[in-house]
């Protein structure tokens, strides 16, 4: 096997983030993994019988990333969504008010006597929270005299029409990406359908029905692409969803988990095609902070 020199990095004043990825190619380490996975997805945007779906837990829409991610959606890159029921709330409440940065060393004990909820560096106050509280209700029911059985997509997509600019989830309506998210209980958004179903316990919404239609559309996609940021249920549903069809064309991976304790979000891209979930050929998994990573790949794509 023919193999290439080692090269340094040389910046300059006016290298930008693709002359550095350009160069990252010629390095070792993760760094020549994020310069195979900026290729791989500047291959899939270019590959216009591709779709794109894009996987991500909440933590990231809180951290920061939400913008880059609604550029994705609403310069028409990325054509799907899948995350977690706490994306619904992290992004309805950053686009009404602000998350706070803080300190991973911080005293916990006297942030809950505080009021405040730590996520790694980022704070959030409780009444960031009351926000959800207090106008998800009426969203919900406006809603469910509509709609009263209802999907996760099309439910965060009618949610997604009552939010502000500046939303994901109302780029992702704009746009017509659907968001998938599998376990829609599991978060504060969550615990907000809950007591709403008390109310009306006609309001039923199936995920079920979901995966039929991630499924069913997956057909009709010439190529399939994903970048999973991060691990948990949204990477593992986005992959599934592919495995009647063959599985994802290309396929960028992103997270610091280990793949040695057999956990999914650890699960590199080469493990995946032993399920079928991801075909051979473009394929990388990048062991690093998608908080960083991802920036850089839309650097390859974003107008």
């Amino acid at each position: 096997m023919a193999m290439e020199p080692v090269k340094d990095i040389a910046i300059a004043k006016d290298t930008n983030i693709r002359e550095l990825l350009r160069q990252f190619r010629n390095t070792g380490f993760q760094a020549h993994h994020i310069a195979v996975a900026a290729d791989i997805v500047q291959k899939m945007h270019e590959d216009k019988d591709c779709a794109i779906v894009m996987s991500f837990p909440c933590n990231l829409v809180a951290s920061g990333l939400r913008g880059v991610m609604r550029q994705l959606v609403e310069q028409g890159i990325v054509k799907v969504l899948v995350t977690t029921s706490g994306t619904v709330d992290e992004d309805f409440i950053r686009s009404k008010s602000t998350y706070l940065q803080g300190e991973f060393e911080a005293d916990d004990e006297q942030l809950g006597k505080d009021g405040i909820n730590r996520m790694g560096n980022v704070f959030v106050p409780n009444d960031r929270y009351e926000l959800l509280e207090t106008e998800m209700p009426a969203i919900l029911d406006a809603i469910a005299k509509e709609r009263p059985r209802i999907t996760p997509s099309k439910l965060l997509e009618e949610i997604g029409k009552r939010c502000p600019e500046g939303s994901l989830l109302k780029a992702a309506a704009d746009k017509n990406v659907p968001i998938y998210c599998p376990g829609i209980t599991d978060g504060a958004f969550g615990m907000q359908l809950f007591l709403f179903q008390q109310k009306r316990p006609d309001f039923v919404v199936d995920p079920v029905a979901d995966l039929k239609q991630a499924v069913s559309n997956s057909f009709g996609f010439k190529r399939m692409g994903l970048i999973a940021l991060g691990g948990g249920i949204a990477k593992h549903h986005a992959i599934l969803s592919s495995l009647m069809r063959g599985g994802f064309d290309y396929a960028v991976y992103v997270n610091s988990s280990s793949p040695y304790r057999g956990s999914l979000s650890g699960a590199t891209t080469s493990e995946a095609m032993s399920w079928g979930k991801v075909k051979p050929g473009n394929a990388v998994t990048v062991h690093g902070d998608a908080q960083i990573v991802l920036p850089l790949l839309a650097a390859m794509v974003l107008e």
